[in-house]
């Protein structure tokens, strides 16, 4: 059995990142340098010494004398040193702009922005060529963007309505004593589930969302996580155990957190866990670094090491997954996703065969929660 510990992020050597393809890019961008400005003009550099030759030989032919010659050449490679020279440095302050732009361009449509137009001809085409290509980047954008969000709305707008039926049918279950009202509920909230988590999905996919950070109690809203998975927490005989301060608070967001909380707890009961436990503990306290630790622990079948890597990729199932069946690979995935939204840091550790832990910390401090969230209500 091997214990090991993942956070988002943590990715195999086979899957390179965009961080890292765009660093591959910006590697092969060649360098304007005197080496690479003079092995460019190789031929041009050729041209002007065989030009030089034939002029001493004609210099010698009309009786000039050899110091005449070499006084008559100097000077004439003086000055075409000297147009190379001011040549090489009205270019070379565009291009290495230019490098140092792309190597920390975030988007296609900022280019322009970032670089000053050159006076040279060659430079004003491309600074050209550069600002219709920038144009046209941003208009793809912005109809992208578009398009995502009313897609988004849409999908919003669709669980909202599915919503309406599936509360309608288990008020009807509510009062009915077939005996399949049980087996039906419990189908239903798995739905709901499902519908939840792709609403969540939807949001966390916004370009700019809306949080309402306050104190929270942490005690309140693991109890809710279980409340809204009472019923398969009852089927699958999971014990609950809370190790919680009735009066512990954190910074967070309420409803997005008992989203969280929810995954932890629909995971163990899958998973074949028969106990589940909430701790927390205090770290750094008065300090910047301040945090609350919440600490969801089971005794279920954990998670193999191989898997452990790549828990947070999207759509990534894992062996125990498999064997289960009915995994999506979007739970964890969403988990990371609407941490990183809300500043909050998890990490998973698991040891095969014995259980799963996953750690959730809350930070303490309101003006990092600021600067993370802009368009956030902290309260």
């Amino acid at each position: 059995m091997s214990k090991r510990q993942a956070k988002p992020g943590d990715t195999q050597a086979d899957s390179p990142t965009p961080h890292a393809q765009l660093e591959k890019f910006d590697s092969d961008m060649p360098a304007y340098t005197v080496t690479s400005y003079i092995r460019d003009h190789l031929f041009s550099v050729a041209l002007v010494i065989l030009c030089l030759f034939v002029i001493s030989v004609m210099l010698r032919i009309l009786g000039i004398t050899i110091s005449g010659v070499i006084a008559i050449i100097s000077i004439v490679a003086g000055c075409t040193l000297l147009i190379a020279a001011i040549d090489y440095c009205r270019k070379v302050a565009f291009y290495r702009e230019l490098e140092n732009a792309v190597t920390h361009l975030s988007a296609a449509s900022y280019l322009t922005s970032l670089v000053s137009e050159p006076a040279f001809l060659d430079g004003r085409i491309a600074y050209g060529a550069a600002t219709i290509v920038s144009k046209k980047a941003n208009t793809e954008q912005e109809s992208i963007v578009e398009q995502t969000s009313a897609y988004r709305e849409y999908i919003e707008a669709w669980i909202h309505e599915i919503k309406t039926p599936l509360a309608a049918i288990k008020l009807i279950l509510a009062h009915s004593h077939d005996s399949q009202a049980a087996k039906i509920a419990r189908e239903v909230e798995r739905i709901e589930l499902q519908v939840d988590q792709a609403l969540y999905y939807a949001r966390s996919a916004a370009a700019s969302k809306d949080y309402a950070i306050r104190e929270v109690n942490l005690l309140a809203i693991c109890q809710e996580a279980c409340k809204r998975n009472a019923r398969l927490l009852i089927e699958q005989g999971v014990s609950l155990n809370f190790k919680l301060d009735e009066k512990l608070s954190v910074l967070t967001d309420e409803a997005w957190s008992v989203f969280i909380i929810s995954q932890f707890v629909v995971n163990a009961a899958k998973y074949g866990a028969t106990t589940l436990t909430f701790s927390a503990e205090i770290y750094d306290a008065n300090t910047p670094n301040g945090r609350t630790v919440l600490q969801v622990a089971d005794n279920g079948c954990g998670i193999p090491a191989a898997d452990m890597p790549r828990i947070f990729e999207r759509g990534y199932i894992g062996q125990v997954g498999r064997k289960q069946g009915s995994a999506t690979g979007m739970g964890l995935y969403l988990v990371a996703k609407l941490c990183e939204s809300l500043g909050l840091d998890i990490t998973f550790a698991s040891e095969e065969g014995t259980g799963t832990r996953a750690l959730l910390s809350f930070p303490h401090d309101r003006l990092r929660l600021l600067t993370h969230l802009p368009n956030t209500i902290v309260r």
